[in-house]
């Protein structure tokens, strides 16, 4: 008899690791608005939606984690309602260099406008928004 095919319904959390912890919580909380936790053992993630980012200071990750983990490996897309030209003003007016965009891209469900730039260590953050 054939096993079952698992079925994903979306991603719970994803894991950064970062040169300095506080300083990426403090960078997501005004740039993003995401809301900084603190979990057992002193664990810290970025909350946001129904989904988190959790953080692992380079040098001290916890167990289990990725076969090389490094600050400013990962390229990711979060989506905002918040119209892409106020995204735009409000990156500018916090200091962060936009890399590129506003420009189209394809999405998981459709067409986006996205905006991308880096964080601290380097990741590239894409913000967008879904067209139409």
């Amino acid at each position: 008899m054939p096993h079952a095919a698992v079925k994903i319904d979306r991603i719970d959390h994803i894991v950064l690791t970062v040169r300095d912890v506080e300083a990426t919580c403090a960078f997501y909380a005004r740039v993003l608005a995401m809301r900084p936790a603190t979990f057992e053992g002193g664990r810290r993630a970025l909350m946001f939606g129904r989904q988190k980012i959790n953080l692992h200071q380079a040098g001290a990750e916890f167990d289990p984690k990725a076969l090389r983990p490094t600050p400013g490996s990962a390229d990711f897309c979060l989506i905002t309602d918040t119209p892409m030209e106020a995204v735009v003003v409000h990156l500018r007016a916090c200091g962060v260099e936009i890399v590129e965009g506003p420009r189209p891209k394809t999405g998981a469900t459709g067409p986006l406008s996205s905006v991308y730039f880096r964080d601290l260590d380097g990741n590239l953050i894409e913000v967008s928004n879904y067209v139409g």
